[in-house]
């Protein structure tokens, strides 16, 4: 499994997932081995905010995890076949694991509508 974690720093789990370019990316073999596997940052235009279409990076994902995101952003990637979720959690490592463990906590709602629908996979982090 890929996961995609919104980081504008590198270092914290950000939000605005439409207009990201930096992401954390995990591939996750066994729950809770979460290797960082790369660090994506995308030229401004392959933000979901300006791309204008095609493949995209983010493609082969198959969750985003992301501090907040716009209905739009989230039926654009639902239509990609990569689901996204929102987490109040800062730390990227703990935010995946947390989705892992199916505790994650969502992030406060701006008036966006996240579809809740996640096959959770049990992790004793």
């Amino acid at each position: 499994m890929k996961i995609a974690v919104t980081s504008q720093d590198f270092k914290s789990v950000t939000g605005h997932a439409g207009k990201s370019r930096r992401f954390i990316i995990f591939e996750v073999d066994a729950p809770c081995d979460v290797p960082a596997i790369v660090w994506l940052h995308l030229p401004m235009q392959m933000s979901f905010h300006v791309f204008s279409g095609g493949r995209h990076p983010l493609d082969g994902m198959d969750v985003i995890l992301t501090a907040n995101a716009s209905q739009g952003f989230v039926e654009e990637l639902a239509e990609r076949g990569v689901q996204v979720i929102t987490s109040n959690e800062s730390d990227p490592r703990k935010a995946v694991c947390d989705f892992l463990a199916g505790t994650i906590k969502p992030a406060i709602s701006h008036g966006y509508s996240i579809p809740r629908k996640q096959e959770l996979i049990g992790c004793d982090c």
